[in-house]
């Protein structure tokens, strides 16, 4: 067969974005902070635009530009910013690796993707030293013994550890070096377990005494950190002298600790969260959702500029100039009036969603998906899904950034709906925080309890989400209280 050139002519069909509708999508998912900071250059770059009050008649727009292509958005089509997925990549977290992190050159446990609970909002978590300094009383001999440990303290870096010798502690304080070591005992003995540590491995070995798991194999593995670290597990074994079965739960048990207790207490002041949405009860028993507008200045076309300049184009390409920065602001101030409308359509569809708990708190808050949505309020998955990313709602319950309200359902009950993750864990705060001194809830108490309110929850499931509202073990617990009763 002869080989030659030809001509062939096809028609193909593919969706392209305009550089317009790019920018519309990155606004969607910007935070009223931000589009604030973006207006801001707007203003700079556009001589058209300019920050204040719409002074126009209703249903009067603003001056067409000469020969102006039609919009690329249209205000009132709500799926102008509906982009599936398939046309713009979607953001995509990242796992943690199971070594390396936190502990450096030793392990590294997971952390969770929980949002903080209600009780975790509002004002900065007490410091460490202020944790630690609360519990001294109650547990130190003397008034002496106490202002040692305070110093010490003092002498604590965020994550818990001493890095100060104890030596020339004791030195600068002016006390024999045994009482300086019994100080440092009682600030050990403290909640977190771990703290005043000196090393790693001391603040590891801490926590394995207080889970009374702290055995010879174990003191051997946490002895050796070094080689859990570059994985030498066979080595590791013999050292030990246990089993496959048995090193295994060592080596979970030891993922499980916290290489860094200290960093669980806040140690700076929280930036203040600025809402988006702003949530009233309305007179009529309804809601009156509203953007919040003291963060997001108005833009308007300044007219008489407008004219002003078009008079003085004598040129083509000072028309086509001007041209084009009208169509540039006509083109904004649509684009900021659809993402207004899409938020609030977004945000009261969640409302309505989960009116329970706006009305009687968190034992009210349903499951609920983006899915769920995007289907009531005819949208995208992942419009929702960019509408409701760095938003945040104010309502009298508190400030809450919008992916709060979105939780999976656990622990199905009669109705096959199940419970929020955050209704489960209000409840085991509860129960934990109503507990007898001297009659502690264990997990597989806190399941029964559970099970008989209508949560089939598993073992570890309960443990899991008493961790991340940040109650102890039972044996935690009642070490607590019964400091808190002395």
């Amino acid at each position: 067969m002869a080989l030659g050139p030809r001509l062939d002519l096809r028609q193909s069909q593919s969706l392209v974005m305009t550089p317009q509708l790019q920018q519309a999508i990155k606004l969607l998912a910007l935070s009223n902070l931000e589009i604030e900071a973006f207006i801001g250059e707007a203003l700079e770059a556009n001589p058209l635009l300019e920050a204040g009050e719409v002074s126009r008649e209703a249903g009067e727009e603003p001056p067409p530009a000469p020969d102006e292509p039609s919009a690329d958005l249209a205000i009132g089509d709500d799926s102008a910013l509906d982009i599936a997925p398939e046309t713009l990549d979607r953001d995509r977290d990242t796992g943690d690796g199971e070594l390396g992190g936190e502990w450096g050159s030793a392990l590294s446990s997971g952390g969770g993707d929980d949002l903080p609970g209600i009780d975790e909002r509002g004002a900065a978590a007490p410091s460490l030293a202020d944790h630690l300094e609360a519990q001294v009383g109650a547990v130190a001999g003397d008034g002496r013994e106490a202002a040692i440990a305070r110093h010490l303290i003092g002498q604590l870096d965020e994550a818990g550890y001493l890095t100060v010798p104890l030596r020339e502690v004791a030195d600068e304080l002016g006390i024999p070096l045994a009482e300086a070591e019994r100080a440092l005992r009682i600030i050990q003995s403290l909640d977190p377990t771990g703290v005043g540590a000196r090393s790693l491995s001391e603040c590891l070995a801490l926590q394995a005494q207080e889970a009374d798991r702290y055995d010879p194999c174990m003191a051997r593995l946490i002895e050796n950190l070094d080689l859990v670290a570059r994985g030498e597990f066979a080595r590791l074994k013999r050292m030990c002298d246990v089993d496959d079965e048995d090193f295994a739960d060592m080596l979970a048990e030891l993922r499980g600790y916290d290489p860094k207790p200290g960093l669980a207490f806040g140690g700076s002041e929280q930036a203040p969260v600025t809402p988006d949405i702003l949530l009233h009860a309305a007179a009529d028993g309804g809601w009156d959702i509203r953007i919040n507008e003291a963060t997001l200045p108005r833009l308007v076309i300044n007219r008489e500029y407008y004219v002003e300049l078009r008079q003085g184009c004598t040129d083509k390409a000072s028309k086509a100039w001007l041209g084009d920065k009208l169509t540039d602001a006509n083109w904004l101030i649509k684009a900021l009036d659809q993402r207004q409308k899409t938020i609030l359509k977004t945000a009261a569809e969640i409302v309505k969603q989960q009116d329970g708990f706006f009305r009687r708190g968190v034992s009210e808050l349903r499951p609920l998906t983006l899915r769920t949505v995007a289907e009531a309020i005819g949208m995208h998955e992942s419009t929702v899904s960019r509408v409701t990313s760095n938003k945040y709602l104010h309502c009298d319950r508190g400030t809450f950034e919008l992916k709060y309200f979105f939780t999976s359902g656990v622990g199905g009950g009669a109705d096959g709906e199940g419970a929020s993750a955050a209704t489960v864990k209000a409840r085991i705060r509860a129960l934990c925080d109503a507990e007898d001194p001297a009659k502690i809830l264990s997990d597989d108490t806190l399941v029964d309890l559970l099970k008989a309110e209508g949560f089939d929850l598993a073992r570890r499931t309960v443990a899991k989400y008493r961790e991340a509202i940040g109650i102890g073990s039972s044996v935690q617990r009642r070490r607590q209280k019964k400091l808190a009763g002395m």
